[in-house]
């Protein structure tokens, strides 16, 4: 797809993900045109961020660009076809990458940055989730009403599950039994039994479900649709609540299950950032990002989230703390989905010596020194 600027008249046209606010400004939410809808920190320590990393798809060249969180430095680019969708294994060993007009799923050793496996799925992947347990991967395939289910050992799809019409987006509980699955034409959430990689329950959603994410105590899903984000209760499978935001796109819940921030399109303001408290299901706070803000992620601590900006091509970093911008990383051209490695602890002795402690950031670390690091293994069950 070559590089290319978003005018005006562009974006009321749009026909793929990186034109996404266009449709949900004019709501011309036809199956053609969301098609493709779906598809930092300055301050900080390389002690305290070591090894993390955020993975950005930035569609319109075919890139990934890799950022460095303690620097907030790209320190990679990685060839890929059409990306638009970013998960990471548990172990921040390998990314995984949706390439929509590819119909593969490019798999990324984060160790050397290289692409090891290009997996074929349905027609049009557009967004891909792993389970907690690291050994499957979820991939939503958009026209082809499927999601593809691939074994992260031998990087080859086991399963292809029938869902609902135009599947957007998935998540998985953060037990690993169930995936939920949106479905934009068909204006349902789809529960897929890992276990048996079957559809056991289809939950009746308004307004076109675009993206989810589930609460890390695994009893809410947020569903992000046109006009509000819907809370459903992952115990009944039911919806629950309703939060009333202007175009929102995408979702990320923090690690610590308080948070959830929403990239929207309509407001309080244009591109802007809205600040779920979890508990209360109040927007709190509003931040101003980049233009044609997309993807949002959040750092392992929940103390940074990172969303792209689709029309400025570029990274913002929001301190939760402050819910303020604190860094802006130029990227490629359309940055869409984004991934940040999860929290890695030392897995044994050997891992803390000649200065390796100073390689693991929260919620394990960082350690002071080697002895707290050896420490922190001896503890470990």
């Amino acid at each position: 797809m070559p590089q290319h600027k978003l005018s005006p008249a562009a974006r009321q046209g749009a026909k793929h993900d990186t034109q996404v606010y266009s449709i949900f400004k004019t709501l011309a939410l036809s199956l053609t045109c969301v098609l493709l809808i779906l598809s930092g920190l300055s301050s900080a320590t390389s002690t305290t961020y070591a090894q993390t990393r955020a993975y950005v798809a930035n569609t319109c060249n075919n890139r990934v660009s890799v950022i460095e969180v303690a620097s907030n430095a790209v320190i990679a680019t990685i060839a890929v076809p059409s990306p638009v969708g970013v998960a990471i294994t548990p172990d921040g060993t390998k990314a995984y990458v949706t390439n929509f007009f590819n119909n593969t799923v490019s798999v990324i050793d984060t160790a050397t940055n290289i692409v090891i496996h290009a997996i074929p799925v349905g027609t049009n992947p557009s967004r891909v989730a792993i389970t907690p347990d690291g050994t499957l991967a979820y991939v939503v395939n958009q026209t082809s009403n499927t999601v593809s289910v691939i074994d992260t050992a031998t990087d080859t799809v086991t399963a292809t599950i029938p869902v609902g019409l135009g599947p957007s987006d998935v998540t998985t509980t953060p037990d690993g039994i169930r995936a939920y699955v949106t479905n934009i034409t068909s204006n349902s959430v789809s529960v897929i039994d890992t276990s048996t990689n079957t559809v056991i329950a289809v939950i009746p959603v308004c307004c076109v479900p675009f993206r989810i994410a589930a609460t890390p105590d695994g009893t809410r899903a947020y569903v992000v649709t046109n006009n509000a984000v819907i809370i459903i209760d992952i115990t009944t499978n039911t919806v629950i609540g309703n939060i009333p935001i202007n175009f929102p796109i995408a979702i990320s819940i923090t690690p610590d299950g308080t948070r959830a921030y929403v990239t929207t399109l309509g407001g309080p303001g244009p591109h802007t950032v809205a600040v779920i408290d979890t508990a209360s299901n109040a927007v709190i706070a509003s931040v101003i990002v980049g233009s044609g803000p997309i993807g949002v992620a959040t750092t392992p601590d929940s103390k940074r989230v990172y969303v792209t900006n689709q029309d400025s091509n570029t990274v913002s970093v929001i301190d939760t703390g402050t819910n303020s911008v604190i860094a802006t990383i130029p990227v490629e051209s359309c940055p869409t989905g984004i991934a940040i490695t999860p929290a890695v602890a030392p897995k044994n002795k050997g891992e803390c010596k000649d200065g390796g402690y100073k390689n693991f950031g929260p919620p394990v670390g960082p350690f002071k020194n080697q002895g707290q690091c050896i420490k922190h293994v001896n503890e470990s069950p």
